[in-house]
């Protein structure tokens, strides 16, 4: 990026002299436009004014490797840049004694300082330049385990007929991944989520889907008007799971029934012990009349029915 300054002097050649002693540069690498000739007047004078340009003749690699050795002589590290390609892409190799402290858990440290030249790299142009940052073929050995993960991947979601979902990864893990998988006949691949969260998605063209009749799914019943507890049809008549059902009605008793404050339960009259099943009247209480049948009644004992 071409640099810009203005200087000023009693004349245009003390302006320059001083420009380019300051930006550090010979007149041929620099260029030099006269703002002000400088002029005497009879009260003072006014001074000679020129802008100078410094135009940066580095590549966008050499740009991105400048950048690098001043980040690493920040952070004290031994990592010396060296900028290996600048055809397709821009590649740039790092060496360093700590290389495992460069590349990072799963290259996170790698791709930030990648992350960072690229942007370095691609200042000032209308059309993307990509760059690579390496350190000791962790590029290329991470490609190679990325692809056998997507095969083995592949393969599982086949087999089971659902999707693989793999971890998130950078823009560039994931052009592997879909590069990988592109020509398998028997999956596709598609990318989800946000950044930094985004990842890939393996998708089976045997892939299995769920029964869905009538809105059920598995064969099982479900229904949307379910209301506390009971089941409803389209029409809004309950179904039978929850039904109430009718409580059974009274039977009042007739004229020749004793007087009672509750149930007379019926006794068997073949076997006097135990109560004939289904003699429910639908009354609760003790029963007050005579409970003995046909044996003969005896003046201590009452009887159902008062004597006037």
């Amino acid at each position: 990026m071409d640099r810009q300054e203005i200087f000023s002097g009693k004349t245009v050649e003390e302006a320059v002299e001083t420009g380019l002693n300051a930006l550090g540069v010979t007149r041929e690498e620099a260029e030099i436009t006269v703002l002000e000739e400088g002029k005497k007047k009879l009260f003072g004078s006014v001074p000679a004014s020129v802008k100078i340009t410094v135009k940066d003749n580095r590549t966008d690699g050499e740009r991105a490797v400048d950048f690098l050795k001043g980040l690493f002589e920040k952070l004290t590290s031994d990592a010396v840049p060296v900028l290996s390609s600048e055809d397709e892409k821009i590649e740039i190799n790092l060496r360093s004694e700590s290389a495992r402290g460069l590349i990072g858990r799963r290259g996170e440290v790698i791709d930030a300082i990648q992350i960072l030249a690229g942007a370095v790299a691609n200042t000032g142009r209308r059309d993307y330049r990509r760059v690579v940052v390496d350190c000791e073929n962790y590029r290329e050995d991470r490609e190679s385990t990325l692809r056998r993960v997507a095969e083995k991947l592949a393969a599982k979601a086949v087999k089971l007929g659902k999707k693989v979902r793999l971890e998130p990864m950078n823009p560039y893990e994931r052009r592997i991944i879909h590069a990988a998988l592109s020509e398998n006949t028997e999956v596709t691949t598609k990318s989800e989520g946000k950044e930094p969260a985004r990842f890939v998605v393996i998708i089976p063209k045997n892939l299995r889907s769920y029964d869905r009749k009538d809105g059920n799914r598995g064969g099982r019943e479900f229904n949307r008007d379910k209301r506390g507890g009971f089941n409803r049809d389209r029409n809004g008549r309950s179904g039978n799971y929850g039904e109430r059902k009718p409580y059974p009605k009274r039977e009042l008793p007739s004229e020749e029934t004793p007087q009672s404050s509750g149930t007379s339960l019926k006794r068997d009259g073949s076997s006097g012990s135990g109560y004939k099943k289904g003699g429910f009247s639908g009354f609760f209480g003790t029963y007050l009349g005579n409970s003995r049948g046909n044996e003969t009644e005896t003046p201590d004992q009452p009887t159902s029915e008062t004597e006037e």
